[in-house]
Protein backbone atom coordinates (compact mmCIF):
# COMPACT_ATOMS: atom_id res chain seq x y z
CA UNK A 1 0.00 0.00 0.00
CA UNK A 2 1.75 3.11 -1.28
CA UNK A 3 -0.83 5.74 -0.36
CA UNK A 4 0.03 8.27 2.33
CA UNK A 5 -2.67 7.52 4.89
CA UNK A 6 -4.03 9.83 7.60
CA UNK A 7 -6.14 8.50 10.47
CA UNK A 8 -8.95 10.69 11.85
CA UNK A 9 -10.67 9.97 15.18
CA UNK A 10 -14.14 11.18 16.20
CA UNK A 11 -14.98 13.65 18.93
CA UNK A 12 -17.84 13.94 21.40
CA UNK A 13 -21.21 14.24 19.71
CA UNK A 14 -20.53 11.40 17.24
CA UNK A 15 -21.61 8.70 19.71
CA UNK A 16 -24.57 6.48 18.88
CA UNK A 17 -26.14 3.58 20.78
CA UNK A 18 -24.96 0.26 19.36
CA UNK A 19 -21.55 1.52 18.31
CA UNK A 20 -19.01 -1.29 18.24
CA UNK A 21 -21.50 -4.10 18.85
CA UNK A 22 -21.38 -5.77 15.43
CA UNK A 23 -17.60 -5.32 15.29
CA UNK A 24 -17.28 -7.02 18.69
CA UNK A 25 -19.56 -9.84 17.48
CA UNK A 26 -17.37 -10.43 14.41
CA UNK A 27 -13.81 -9.61 15.52
CA UNK A 28 -12.21 -11.22 18.56
CA UNK A 29 -9.72 -8.35 18.90
CA UNK A 30 -12.59 -5.86 19.20
CA UNK A 31 -14.47 -8.00 21.74
CA UNK A 32 -11.28 -8.16 23.80
CA UNK A 33 -10.85 -4.36 23.68
CA UNK A 34 -14.33 -3.82 25.07
CA UNK A 35 -13.87 -6.55 27.69
CA UNK A 36 -10.58 -4.93 28.72
CA UNK A 37 -12.24 -1.54 28.97
CA UNK A 38 -14.90 -2.92 31.34
CA UNK A 39 -12.18 -4.42 33.56
CA UNK A 40 -10.01 -1.31 33.53
CA UNK A 41 -12.86 1.08 34.36
CA UNK A 42 -14.68 -1.22 36.76
CA UNK A 43 -18.05 -0.53 35.12
CA UNK A 44 -19.73 -1.93 31.98
CA UNK A 45 -18.71 0.57 29.28
CA UNK A 46 -19.48 -2.04 26.61
CA UNK A 47 -23.10 -2.33 27.78
CA UNK A 48 -23.57 1.45 27.67
CA UNK A 49 -22.05 1.65 24.17
CA UNK A 50 -23.92 -1.37 22.81
CA UNK A 51 -27.30 -0.95 24.51
CA UNK A 52 -27.58 2.60 25.83
CA UNK A 53 -29.96 4.07 26.72
CA UNK A 54 -29.11 7.17 24.70
CA UNK A 55 -29.41 9.49 27.72
CA UNK A 56 -26.74 7.46 29.52
CA UNK A 57 -24.36 7.19 26.57
CA UNK A 58 -24.66 10.94 25.92
CA UNK A 59 -23.28 11.80 29.36
CA UNK A 60 -19.79 13.26 28.93
CA UNK A 61 -18.27 10.85 31.45
CA UNK A 62 -19.58 7.90 29.41
CA UNK A 63 -19.39 8.96 25.78
CA UNK A 64 -15.74 10.06 25.89
CA UNK A 65 -14.32 6.67 26.96
CA UNK A 66 -16.85 4.92 24.68
CA UNK A 67 -15.68 6.89 21.64
CA UNK A 68 -12.03 6.30 22.59
CA UNK A 69 -12.53 2.51 22.68
CA UNK A 70 -14.71 2.51 19.56
CA UNK A 71 -12.13 4.41 17.51
CA UNK A 72 -9.40 1.95 18.45
CA UNK A 73 -11.81 -0.94 17.85
CA UNK A 74 -12.43 0.27 14.29
CA UNK A 75 -8.67 0.48 13.73
CA UNK A 76 -8.17 -3.01 15.14
CA UNK A 77 -10.83 -4.49 12.86
CA UNK A 78 -9.32 -2.71 9.85
CA UNK A 79 -5.88 -4.13 10.64
CA UNK A 80 -7.40 -7.57 10.98
CA UNK A 81 -8.76 -7.20 7.44
CA UNK A 82 -5.79 -5.66 5.63
CA UNK A 83 -2.86 -6.28 7.98
CA UNK A 84 -0.46 -3.68 9.32
CA UNK A 85 -0.11 -0.59 7.13
CA UNK A 86 2.01 2.54 7.33
CA UNK A 87 0.36 5.64 8.77
CA UNK A 88 1.65 8.99 7.59
CA UNK A 89 -0.05 11.03 10.35
CA UNK A 90 -3.14 11.19 12.56
CA UNK A 91 -5.48 13.71 14.16
CA UNK A 92 -8.59 13.61 16.30
CA UNK A 93 -11.33 16.13 16.96
CA UNK A 94 -11.12 17.18 20.63
CA UNK A 95 -11.53 13.87 22.53
CA UNK A 96 -10.34 12.13 19.34
CA UNK A 97 -6.88 13.63 19.78
CA UNK A 98 -6.41 11.28 22.75
CA UNK A 99 -7.45 8.32 20.58
CA UNK A 100 -4.98 9.41 17.89
CA UNK A 101 -2.18 9.50 20.46
CA UNK A 102 -3.05 6.02 21.71
CA UNK A 103 -3.02 4.72 18.13
CA UNK A 104 0.43 6.31 17.74
CA UNK A 105 1.77 4.66 20.91
CA UNK A 106 2.07 7.90 22.90
CA UNK A 107 0.49 6.01 25.79
CA UNK A 108 -0.92 2.49 26.19
CA UNK A 109 -4.57 1.51 25.95
CA UNK A 110 -5.06 1.24 29.71
CA UNK A 111 -3.32 4.55 30.45
CA UNK A 112 -5.21 6.29 27.67
CA UNK A 113 -8.60 4.92 28.70
CA UNK A 114 -8.10 5.95 32.34
CA UNK A 115 -7.00 9.41 31.21
CA UNK A 116 -10.01 9.85 28.91
CA UNK A 117 -12.42 8.59 31.59
CA UNK A 118 -11.04 11.21 34.00
CA UNK A 119 -11.24 13.90 31.30
CA UNK A 120 -14.89 13.06 30.67
CA UNK A 121 -15.67 13.13 34.38
CA UNK A 122 -13.86 16.45 34.90
CA UNK A 123 -15.63 18.04 31.93
CA UNK A 124 -19.03 16.77 33.09
CA UNK A 125 -18.37 18.24 36.55
CA UNK A 126 -17.44 21.57 34.92
CA UNK A 127 -20.70 21.49 32.94
CA UNK A 128 -22.71 20.85 36.10
CA UNK A 129 -20.96 23.67 37.98
CA UNK A 130 -21.56 26.29 35.27
CA UNK A 131 -24.40 27.41 33.01
CA UNK A 132 -22.86 27.04 29.59
CA UNK A 133 -23.95 26.60 25.98
CA UNK A 134 -22.54 26.40 22.45
CA UNK A 135 -23.80 27.62 19.08
CA UNK A 136 -22.82 26.95 15.48
CA UNK A 137 -22.23 29.90 13.20
CA UNK A 138 -22.93 28.81 9.62
CA UNK A 139 -21.90 30.79 6.54
CA UNK A 140 -19.56 33.26 8.20
CA UNK A 141 -15.90 34.09 7.97
CA UNK A 142 -13.68 33.80 11.01
CA UNK A 143 -13.20 37.55 11.48
CA UNK A 144 -16.98 38.12 11.71
CA UNK A 145 -17.40 35.37 14.30
CA UNK A 146 -14.43 36.61 16.33
CA UNK A 147 -15.92 40.11 16.35
CA UNK A 148 -19.26 38.73 17.54
CA UNK A 149 -17.56 36.59 20.21
CA UNK A 150 -15.62 39.59 21.48
CA UNK A 151 -18.75 41.77 21.58
CA UNK A 152 -20.74 39.17 23.55
CA UNK A 153 -17.84 37.94 25.74
CA UNK A 154 -17.85 34.31 24.58
CA UNK A 155 -15.08 32.08 23.19
CA UNK A 156 -14.46 30.63 19.74
CA UNK A 157 -14.54 26.88 20.42
CA UNK A 158 -14.18 25.14 17.05
CA UNK A 159 -13.01 26.20 13.61
CA UNK A 160 -14.50 23.10 11.99
CA UNK A 161 -14.49 23.92 8.29
CA UNK A 162 -14.84 26.99 6.07
CA UNK A 163 -18.14 28.58 7.03
CA UNK A 164 -18.70 26.40 10.12
CA UNK A 165 -17.48 27.87 13.40
CA UNK A 166 -18.71 27.09 16.93
CA UNK A 167 -18.79 29.54 19.83
CA UNK A 168 -18.97 28.61 23.52
CA UNK A 169 -19.67 30.38 26.80
CA UNK A 170 -22.28 31.35 29.36
CA UNK A 171 -25.81 30.43 28.24
CA UNK A 172 -27.19 33.98 28.33
CA UNK A 173 -24.23 35.33 26.36
CA UNK A 174 -24.54 32.57 23.74
CA UNK A 175 -28.25 33.40 23.37
CA UNK A 176 -27.29 37.06 22.85
CA UNK A 177 -24.67 36.09 20.25
CA UNK A 178 -27.22 34.00 18.34
CA UNK A 179 -29.66 36.94 18.31
CA UNK A 180 -26.97 39.31 16.97
CA UNK A 181 -25.44 36.94 14.41
CA UNK A 182 -27.25 38.30 11.35
CA UNK A 183 -26.07 41.83 12.19
CA UNK A 184 -22.53 40.50 11.78
CA UNK A 185 -23.27 39.01 8.36
CA UNK A 186 -23.57 35.44 9.66
CA UNK A 187 -26.09 33.49 7.54
CA UNK A 188 -27.35 31.18 10.29
CA UNK A 189 -26.75 30.74 14.02
CA UNK A 190 -27.99 27.69 15.86
CA UNK A 191 -27.72 26.75 19.53
CA UNK A 192 -26.35 23.21 19.90
CA UNK A 193 -27.80 20.44 22.04
CA UNK A 194 -24.81 19.99 24.34
CA UNK A 195 -24.37 19.73 28.10
CA UNK A 196 -22.13 22.76 28.54
CA UNK A 197 -19.55 25.18 27.17
CA UNK A 198 -16.75 22.94 25.87
CA UNK A 199 -13.51 24.56 24.68
CA UNK A 200 -14.16 27.72 26.66
CA UNK A 201 -13.02 29.34 29.89
CA UNK A 202 -15.95 27.63 31.65
CA UNK A 203 -13.95 24.38 31.41
CA UNK A 204 -11.13 25.80 33.56
CA UNK A 205 -11.73 23.41 36.48
CA UNK A 206 -11.39 20.46 34.06
CA UNK A 207 -8.26 22.06 32.59
CA UNK A 208 -6.60 22.18 36.01
CA UNK A 209 -7.58 18.63 37.05
CA UNK A 210 -6.63 17.11 33.70
CA UNK A 211 -3.22 18.79 33.91
CA UNK A 212 -2.54 16.89 37.14
CA UNK A 213 -3.61 13.59 35.54
CA UNK A 214 -1.38 14.20 32.52
CA UNK A 215 1.62 14.76 34.78
CA UNK A 216 0.99 11.33 36.30
CA UNK A 217 0.65 9.64 32.89
CA UNK A 218 3.67 8.11 31.14
CA UNK A 219 4.02 9.81 27.74
CA UNK A 220 6.26 8.65 24.87
CA UNK A 221 7.04 10.24 21.51
CA UNK A 222 4.42 9.07 18.98
CA UNK A 223 5.39 6.57 16.27
CA UNK A 224 3.87 8.84 13.62
CA UNK A 225 2.97 12.55 13.71
CA UNK A 226 -0.14 13.48 15.68
CA UNK A 227 -1.44 16.93 14.75
CA UNK A 228 -2.67 18.80 17.82
CA UNK A 229 -5.95 20.72 18.01
CA UNK A 230 -4.52 23.85 19.57
CA UNK A 231 -2.23 25.03 16.76
CA UNK A 232 -2.64 22.42 13.98
CA UNK A 233 0.97 21.24 14.13
CA UNK A 234 2.63 17.94 15.10
CA UNK A 235 3.55 17.46 18.75
CA UNK A 236 6.44 15.11 19.50
CA UNK A 237 8.00 15.73 22.91
CA UNK A 238 6.26 14.41 26.06
CA UNK A 239 5.90 17.81 27.76
CA UNK A 240 4.67 19.38 24.53
CA UNK A 241 2.06 16.62 24.25
CA UNK A 242 0.94 17.09 27.88
CA UNK A 243 0.53 20.83 27.33
CA UNK A 244 -1.41 20.45 24.10
CA UNK A 245 -3.81 17.86 25.55
CA UNK A 246 -4.44 20.04 28.59
CA UNK A 247 -4.79 23.27 26.62
CA UNK A 248 -7.38 21.93 24.18
CA UNK A 249 -9.95 21.60 27.01
CA UNK A 250 -10.29 25.40 27.12
CA UNK A 251 -8.73 26.47 23.79
CA UNK A 252 -10.02 26.64 20.23
CA UNK A 253 -9.97 23.48 18.10
CA UNK A 254 -8.25 24.43 14.81
CA UNK A 255 -9.73 21.61 12.75
CA UNK A 256 -9.76 23.39 9.37
CA UNK A 257 -6.04 24.13 9.69
CA UNK A 258 -5.41 20.57 10.84
CA UNK A 259 -6.95 19.17 7.65
CA UNK A 260 -5.00 21.67 5.55
CA UNK A 261 -1.77 20.66 7.29
CA UNK A 262 -2.37 16.96 6.64
CA UNK A 263 -3.05 17.61 2.94
CA UNK A 264 -0.43 20.29 2.27
CA UNK A 265 2.45 19.47 4.62
CA UNK A 266 2.11 15.72 5.27
CA UNK A 267 0.88 15.16 1.67
CA UNK A 268 -1.76 12.68 2.84
CA UNK A 269 -3.65 11.10 -0.05
CA UNK A 270 -6.20 8.93 1.74
CA UNK A 271 -8.01 9.73 4.98
CA UNK A 272 -9.57 7.03 7.16
CA UNK A 273 -12.18 8.22 9.65
CA UNK A 274 -12.53 5.87 12.63
CA UNK A 275 -15.73 6.49 14.56
CA UNK A 276 -19.50 6.88 14.13
CA UNK A 277 -21.35 9.22 11.83
CA UNK A 278 -19.02 10.33 9.06
CA UNK A 279 -18.83 13.84 10.52
CA UNK A 280 -15.09 14.25 9.93
CA UNK A 281 -15.36 13.09 6.31
CA UNK A 282 -17.94 15.83 5.77
CA UNK A 283 -15.75 18.51 7.36
CA UNK A 284 -12.76 17.38 5.28
CA UNK A 285 -14.80 17.59 2.08
CA UNK A 286 -15.90 21.12 2.93
CA UNK A 287 -12.30 22.08 3.64
CA UNK A 288 -10.62 20.32 0.68
CA UNK A 289 -13.35 19.16 -1.70
CA UNK A 290 -12.78 15.77 -3.27
CA UNK A 291 -10.06 14.60 -0.86
CA UNK A 292 -10.51 10.81 -0.60
CA UNK A 293 -11.86 9.76 2.79
CA UNK A 294 -13.42 6.48 3.94
CA UNK A 295 -15.35 6.23 7.21
CA UNK A 296 -15.42 3.12 9.42
CA UNK A 297 -17.92 2.63 12.22
CA UNK A 298 -19.38 -0.88 11.79
CA UNK A 299 -18.99 -4.04 9.71
CA UNK A 300 -20.77 -2.68 6.63
CA UNK A 301 -18.70 0.50 6.48
CA UNK A 302 -15.54 -1.50 7.21
CA UNK A 303 -16.22 -3.74 4.21
CA UNK A 304 -16.74 -0.71 1.96
CA UNK A 305 -13.61 0.98 3.32
CA UNK A 306 -11.45 -2.10 2.74
CA UNK A 307 -12.63 -2.23 -0.89
CA UNK A 308 -11.83 1.49 -1.35
CA UNK A 309 -8.40 1.16 0.28
CA UNK A 310 -7.48 -1.79 -1.90
CA UNK A 311 -8.73 -0.14 -5.10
Amino acid sequence: MNKRIALLFSGQGAQTVGMGKDLADNYASVAELFEQSDRILGWPLSNVAFNGPDEELMQTKNCQPALFVHGLACLSALRQEIGEFPVRAAAGLSLGEFTAHCAAGTFGFEEGLKLVAQRGLFMQEACEQTSGAMAAMIGADESAVRALASETDVDVANLNSPGQIVISGESAKIALAVSLAKEHGIRMAKTLNVAGAYHSRLMNSAFLKLGQELQRTAIASPKFPVICNTDARPVREPEEIRSSLQDQVTDTVHWTETMEYLVDEEKCELFIELGPGGVLAGLLNRTRKGTPCVSISDCASLEAAVAAIRA
